[in-house]
């Protein structure tokens, strides 16, 4: 060829030519010296003539021939020169010729076998010949050089130019890398119509290449993929397609935005990619949440065309779609609605995705749930009603990543459930959702029923309404756990329905309200109770009631009518108990309007055959209302028509000494229960004279516990029976009071000795307004003899209280008293007391 090309140059040419062979000839016997430095001086001579002889005005018909027939094969042989030097300068030159030469593709029969034999491996584990780093990157430069100069004619030399970049691509050097890449895409751009019967060859190495620690690697090799496989075999899509879905976890935006690139340009251009639809578009679509807005941007653009492109190459199967367009169904999300082509796109392929991310959304790689858990709602919005054929398989889903402990999981599953409720009519959903929750309630399913609610139309949900609350009040749903999690789920269906179906809850007020008392009851004094409460407050400004009071008021007689209908089998651990507790305490003037419910319920709980822990709950909570008894229990005045069950079958059982300490805690809850009976003003004094009557034996023999509290409280119970006593007290029974309190002016407590002291001047003052003073004086006598003594005691608080008490005695038989004093005077640690008695004896003795 080299003749032919010279037999028609023209004169000039032929001359320059004949000169640069002549220089050429001269300096070449150098390369072949053993001289490591000579042939370097030689390499460097024809460096200087190359540089030359490129300039602007260099004929490259004139180059051709002296470097095709001289200097090509020589360079070639010195890329296996021992010295690196050489090596590096024979690669320059070999490039300064293929820019120079007029025909740079008859180099390449030649020039590809050596660059493979310098950058092939051998062998998978062996390194490639050529050993410097900075030599394999210029050798692959030089091959890119060659790709793009040679363009079509580099079909034969194919195999030659993949085992050089097969090897290249796996090179240690990160630039060698890059380098190869973009030869690689270039080379598949060069040979279109042969590099399919190459390209599956480039696969193993660009994977393996993928994962590479530079980021930049990871970019090219990903680009240079795409490019491989869009001229080459599109088989190789299906062994490419899990490592670009794990370059969508990489943490460099770069990367995940060329995979979305790679991918979308692949759904526009690739020959066979109806064929991967169903695998290309999960890809793209992931891109839609990526956290770089860039990225979201280019994917939905992307995607745009690619269903702009499908929508116009199926024109006409669309056509009936496109002239008569179904509007979005009215409660569409507040976003752009995809064009048809995208929606169809995803419809039709539907079924093949969702199987793989059912999959992966229960993956234990936490990246791999989230992803697929984001993907499913971006799904679920172009799949729209169509959504209804796939529901049960998406419910099941869902459920198993609701019960996730990653927020992300489940954030994206509750968005796929909105879509759900705004896409599916709500007898298909409701119908596998209640079963599902009828069959095994759990958190999960709550979270689901919950979401699809929100995402409901209101006309749509409100003929479900009953169906939905009388579900969720039921004991197997509302009671089935006491998880915080559970709770929490099941008070956000309550919040759901009332925020979407507003007034039309009025006609579930009552379930709803089962649901929501459930939740405060069992979740008590915690965040998740104030929400319960807040919601009350919502469920009465929708139901047209001022408050969540006004909301008991209404529904308080059917309320505890269920509540209560299990109260003979109830325990402290009764989940009815906790609601009848939690409706009780927190209805305010309501409970008072319901005592027919209340107060049976009460004397059947509070029996002493029946559960102590929850006699104590309930003793407890009695006495509170008691203290309350205006705003509570007594808010119509009618309690006192229940007074006689409350203290014969209630209190009078309960205040009966039993051994044991649960036993002594029971008589001091029921102590406490009395004392807050008496203590208000629920009673007028005539009633409190029949509790009197009835109880104070049970009382008196409360003096003796050992429980301080339940002492204490006896003695101001019994100050509070001598004050409303009057005369009307039976002398017999009055006598046998003052022993007792006596008693208890040697208690370790002083709290119980102040409170005895203080009923003890309460007694002599019912003695003195009594007629028969003369009865009493040996009890007196007695009653003066014991006092003196305490005042001897160590505290000055309980000396005072005693003084106190005499004082008041002395009005009775003063007399007595000061024979008393002035016998044991000199014994006394404490004469000043005794001085004192006597002095105010004396006083009100001449007052008199």
């Amino acid at each position: 060829m080299a003749a032919e090309a010279e037999g028609g140059a023209s004169p000039a040419e032929l001359a320059q030519a004949a000169e640069l062979s002549r220089v050429l000839s001269r300096l070449l016997p150098g390369l072949e010296t053993d001289s490591k430095l000579g042939r370097r001086r030689a390499l460097e001579a024809l460096q200087h003539v190359l540089e030359e002889t490129t300039g602007p005005s260099a004929n490259p018909a004139a180059f051709q021939g002296p470097w095709a027939r001289l200097l090509l094969p020589r360079l070639l042989r010195l890329l296996a020169d021992p010295a690196e030097g050489c090596r590096a300068l024979a690669v320059h030159l070999l490039d300064l010729g293929l820019r120079r030469a007029a025909r740079p593709c008859d180099a390449l029969p030649r020039l590809l076998p050596a660059l493979t034999a310098r950058l092939a491996r051998p062998e998978p584990a062996r390194p490639p010949l050529e050993a410097c780093e900075e030599l394999r990157l210029a050798l692959v430069q030089l091959l890119g050089l060659t790709v793009r100069l040679g363009g079509v004619a580099l079909a034969p030399h194919l195999d030659d130019a993949v085992r050089a970049l097969r090897g290249a691509l796996l090179d240690p050097f990160a630039a060698v890398r890059r380098e190869s890449c973009e030869c690689a895409a270039a080379l598949a751009r060069a040979t279109p119509d042969h590099f399919h019967m190459q390209s599956e060859s480039l696969i193993s190495p660009l994977m393996h290449t993928i994962s590479h620690q530079h980021w930049k690697v990871r970019v090219a090799v990903i680009e240079a993929t795409g490019t491989v496989i869009q001229f080459g075999n599109g088989k190789s899509v299906d062994d490419v397609l899990s490592h670009f879905a794990q370059r969508l976890f990489d943490d460099v935006t770069q990367v995940r935005q060329a995979v979305t690139s790679v991918v979308g340009g692949w759904l526009l251009a690739l020959r066979d990619r109806y064929s991967f639809f169903h695998k290309l578009i999960p890809l793209l679509l992931s891109s839609f949440n990526d956290e770089m807005p860039e990225t979201r941007q280019l994917a939905t653009s992307l995607w745009e065309k690619v269903g702009l492109q499908w929508q116009e190459e199926n024109e006409a199967d669309l056509k009936d779609k496109l002239d008569f367009a179904s509007p979005p169904p009215p409660h569409y999300p507040q976003v752009s609605r995809p064009v048809l082509g995208c929606r169809e796109l995803v419809f039709r392929n539907l079924s093949k995705i969702l199987p793989a991310i059912c999959h992966d959304i229960t993956d234990w790689v936490v990246g791999t749930r989230v992803k697929s858990a984001q993907l499913l709602p971006v799904l679920l919005l172009h799949a729209e009603d169509h959504i209804t054929q796939h529901l049960e398989i998406i419910l099941r889903t869902l459920q198993r990543a609701c019960a996730d402990e990653e927020a992300a999981v489940v954030s994206s599953c509750t968005r796929s459930a909105e879509l759900i409720g705004t896409f599916v009519s709500p007898e298909v959903f409701l119908k596998l959702i209640l079963s599902m929750l009828k069959k095994t309630p759990s958190s999960s399913s709550l979270l689901i029923l919950a979401s699809v609610i929100r995402g409901c139309p209101r006309d749509a949900l409100q003929p479900h309404l009953k169906v939905i609350t009388t579900e969720l009040a039921q004991a197997h749903v509302s009671q089935a756990s006491e998880n915080d999690v559970y709770l929490e789920h099941l008070l956000l269906c309550v919040q759901s329905l009332v925020s979407v179906c507003q007034e039309d809850c009025s006609m579930a007020s009552l379930q709803l309200m089962e649901v929501l008392v459930t939740v405060k009851a069992l979740s008590g004094a915690t965040a998740l109770g104030d929400k319960a409460r807040e919601t009350m407050e919502s469920l009465a400004m929708v139901d047209n009631v001022p408050g969540s009071q006004d909301l008991y008021r209404k529904y308080m007689g059917p309320l505890l009518e269920r509540l209560t209908a299990s109260h003979s089998d109830w325990t402290a651990h009764s989940v009815e108990l906790l609601q009848f507790c939690e409706v009780i305490t927190q209805s305010g003037p309501a409970v008072g309007e319901t005592l027919q419910h209340v107060v049976p319920t009460l004397r059947t709980c509070l029996q002493t055959t029946r559960d102590p822990h929850m006699c104590l709950k309930l003793f407890s909570i009695l006495s509170s209302l008691l203290m309350r008894s205006k705003d509570t229990i007594n808010s119509q005045g009618q309690f006192c028509v229940y007074l006689d069950t409350v203290v014969k079958d209630i209190l009078m059982p309960n205040l009966q000494w039993r051994a044991g300490k649960t036993a002594a805690a029971i008589r001091t809850a029921a102590v406490s229960c009395l004392w807050a009976l008496t203590s208000s003003d629920i009673l007028s004094t005539k009633q409190v004279q029949d509790v009197q009557d009835a109880l104070l034996p049970r009382v008196l023999a409360t003096l003796e516990e050992d429980l301080q509290t339940a002492r204490l409280i006896s003695c101001r119970i019994i100050n509070i029976f001598l004050k409303t006593s009057g005369d009307v007290i039976d002398p017999d029974k009055f006598i046998k009071i003052y022993p007792e309190l006596l008693k208890r002016l040697d208690d370790v407590s002083n709290d119980v000795r102040m409170a005895a002291a203080s009923a003890l001047l309460t007694w002599l003052r019912c003695i003195q307004s009594a007629d028969g003073k003369s009865y009493y004086q040996s009890s007196i006598q007695y009653l003066y003899r014991e006092l003196l003594v305490h005042l001897d005691d160590p505290e000055s608080a309980i000396q005072d209280a005693v003084l106190e008490v005499l004082k008041e005695g002395s009005m009775l038989f003063p007399d007595l008293l000061v024979r008393e004093t002035e016998a044991v005077v000199h014994k006394h640690r404490s004469a000043t007391y005794c001085e004192q008695l006597l002095q105010h004896v004396q006083a009100t003795a001449a007052a008199q």
